[in-house]
């Protein structure tokens, strides 16, 4: 498994090494071990989710709060997402950054995003199906959302009039939050 390491300290992402030969394809998508490795730490998974969204969809940028945070780890199963994660760690050097990957079912990439950052994606495919596991169980009380279209974040999503939630549609300024991180 490739990793690789980006200027936000604690994101991550992981290109499998993918096994193919006349009867398909084979690759191995987590493997606890080479992640405690590359994550200088142990994460245990407790929830996995999936959605499927048609395109033009932004979903976040939602996070958890203490004692609810979570990590999480996802990736593409059909179609294609830019995907996004906004440091929220009040004392981190890079707090208000944010990083994009694009995740597709053909690249694999699985991107890690810690506690402490608010997460989001815009679809760019039709019924794109999107996975991810989690470091703790979703409490709807402990849940906050960054405004997606914050101008402060300044985060170029790939797409023009996105559908979304009401819940995102009101999310919270970056310059208003609270950080409970």
């Amino acid at each position: 498994m490739e990793v690789k390491r980006y200027h936000i300290e604690g994101l991550l992402s992981f290109v499998p090494r993918i096994f193919s030969d006349e009867r398909g394809v084979f690759m191995e998508t987590f493997n606890e071990k080479q992640f405690a490795e590359f994550a200088g730490k142990s994460v245990h998974f407790v929830q996995d989710n999936q959605s499927i969204s048609i395109a033009n969809v932004v979903r976040g940028l939602h996070f958890q709060a203490p004692p609810f945070a979570q990590g999480k780890l996802v990736r593409v199963l059909k179609g294609r997402v830019i995907d996004v994660a906004v440091d929220i760690r009040k004392n981190s050097p890079t707090y208000g950054q944010h990083v994009s990957i694009e995740l597709t079912a053909e690249n694999n990439i699985s991107f890690y995003i810690p506690e402490g950052f608010a997460h989001g994606f815009s679809v760019l495919e039709d019924q794109t199906v999107f996975a991810y596991k989690c470091t703790n169980f979703y409490s709807k009380e402990s849940e906050g959302c960054l405004l997606w279209n914050d101008p402060a974040l300044n985060i170029d999503w790939k797409l023009e009039n996105p559908l979304l939630s009401e819940k995102d549609k009101v999310g919270e300024l970056l310059i208003n939050l609270k950080s409970p991180f």
